[in-house]
């Protein structure tokens, strides 16, 4: 039978061929590192668990909640985004909670997209930044990722050779699965290249805590009047180890929130409300917990720099993010991401998510999350070294290598 529309809109699940590699090694009994997903492996802080316990049970907590976001919350969101960034919101009429930043651009993008509207997306980039627009009817075309001159140059050129002209645009910095990371100077570039152009910004945050020398990611939203054309949203899985609650927010434009928190009417009554209370003491309690955080994930980041280094795999150290993005090994780099990625489980025990998962822009390319202790992830490097020093010559499975230069 034919595929339903939507379906057929959306590619064979990249990562399939990973896992099921990754699932025949555990079969296997093999010890599998996993590196592959952001699955964040920290616990979340005390008192934010105290107060989701103080809070089950208590009269009208098991109703229905609130789909657009307890009050409380949204006013906590606001005192964060005006705390960190100096930017005032309302949180009756631009802010809107989400189940995580990911069901937020999905929504939004139903929200805002008519049958062809074009949309332009980074690549590589998270893949709900493309998918959740196609999904919607959508049509995306590729821009560079990294904020350089040439990012401009690209979006200039979408503009004038896109029918219909673009409607939105996507920015996420710091960026997965690039880790790289925008300047305030770039932003305020990119707004008023927006204004001129009469588009909006879509802004990814969900790593803006996650950063490792000294220098706090800004946000767009602090350029002047970029309220008038841009929407940001964040989570609460990085910044507070909260991946499984599910919790993040939308804030900005009016007029995308309206609509956004309109269609989220229709669909979801909200989060659990215990998850909302605890969530409000995550934003308006004690912060030190952030920087613990932060502190773990840079010498995490320094461990595999270092050991992977010592291993034959050189790594750029990422500035920001819970990711390194590591070009393939030289001898590998004529095996592509998928087949690269699929060898490392297989030889080495190490699972990686391959570039090309995020756009064809990433192939040579693997994103390596950085889940694991320190010690887990030398012993990683220990499994890598053995596997790189085999040889390519000698992984007969490989078909791609007959093909060899």
């Amino acid at each position: 039978m034919e595929e339903f529309y939507r379906i057929r809109r959306l590619p064979p699940y990249v990562f399939e061929q990973v896992n099921r590699a990754k699932a025949a090694a555990r079969n296997a009994g093999a010890d599998i590192i996993d590196m592959g997903m952001g699955n964040p492996d920290l616990p979340t802080p005390p008192h934010v668990l105290e107060k989701l316990k103080e809070t089950l049970g208590k009269p009208r907590t098991d109703r229905y909640s609130a789909s657009k976001g307890i009050p409380g919350l949204r006013r906590a969101q606001a005192a964060y985004y005006e705390r960190r960034f100096g930017v005032k919101l309302n949180p009756e009429t631009q802010i809107v909670a989400t189940l995580g930043s990911k069901e937020g651009f999905a929504n939004v993008a139903q929200a805002i997209t008519a049958p062809g509207d074009v949309v332009l997306v980074p690549n590589p980039s998270y893949p709900i930044h493309a998918f959740g627009f196609l999904m919607a009817g959508g049509v995306v075309r590729s821009v560079p990722a990294e904020p350089t001159p040439e990012l401009f140059q690209a979006l200039e050129r979408a503009i004038i050779h896109s029918i219909p002209k673009p409607i939105a645009m996507i920015a996420c910095y710091p960026s997965n699965p690039t880790s790289y990371v925008a300047s305030l100077d770039f932003y305020r570039d990119l707004v008023a290249f927006a204004k001129k152009h009469e588009i909006f910004i879509l802004s990814d945050l969900a790593y803006a805590e996650l950063y490792f020398d000294g220098n706090p990611p800004p946000s767009v939203l602090q350029v002047p009047g970029a309220i008038d054309v841009t929407v940001e949203f964040t989570s609460m899985s990085k910044t507070f180890s909260m991946a499984g609650w599910r919790m993040g927010f939308a804030v900005g434009n009016e007029r995308i929130i309206a609509a956004l928190t309109r269609v989220k009417s229709y669909l979801d009554y909200g989060a659990f409300t215990p998850v909302q209370v605890a969530a409000t003491a995550a934003l308006n309690g004690p912060q030190e917990c952030i920087q613990e955080m932060r502190d773990i994930y840079r010498k995490r980041r320094d461990t595999l720099v270092e050991s992977f280094g010592r291993a034959g795999w050189d790594i750029p150290p990422p500035a920001a993010s819970m990711f390194a993005w590591a070009p393939l090994p030289e001898k590998f780099r004529d095996v592509g991401s998928m087949q690269f990625a699929t060898l490392m489980v297989e030889k080495s025990g190490v699972v990686v998510s391959p570039g090309v998962a995020f756009g064809e822009h990433g192939e040579g390319y693997v994103r390596i999350a950085m889940v694991e202790n320190e010690q887990r992830i030398r012993q990683a490097a220990r499994n890598i070294r053995r596997f790189l020093e085999s040889g390519v010559e000698t992984l007969h499975n490989v078909v791609p290598l007959a093909n060899r230069r």
